[in-house]
């Protein structure tokens, strides 16, 4: 899993080949400590498939403001360099691939 920030957001996310999960995340924030684990499985497991990041919202602002994110976590995949869904709060790996296996 790679942390990004404002500054690389467009190349490592909008221009990624495969599809991005993004995971908006913070320190002070429990379910986003809680989804650690699922996200580097996830991450190694699907790596072929789909590149997992996070972006830290706290010293982010601009990529955060800019899709309007105001929970934690909030989960995006974007494919193309676009959002194409977005999801918030903890959950099982299994029902997040399920919310994501079309974008597969």
């Amino acid at each position: 899993m790679i942390d990004v920030t404002d500054a690389d957001f467009a190349a490592e996310v909008i221009g990624s080949e495969l599809p991005v999960l993004v995971e908006f995340t913070a320190d002070w924030c429990p379910p986003c400590r809680q989804m650690r684990p699922v996200l580097h499985a996830l991450a190694e497991e699907e790596r072929d498939r789909l590149k997992v990041v996070q972006l830290d919202v706290d010293t982010n602002p601009e990529t955060t403001n800019a899709y309007k994110v105001l929970s934690m976590p909030t989960f995006m995949v974007f494919r193309g360099g676009e959002p194409i869904r977005a999801m918030v709060g903890a959950r099982p790996k299994r029902r997040l691939l399920e919310e994501i296996a079309d974008v597969l």
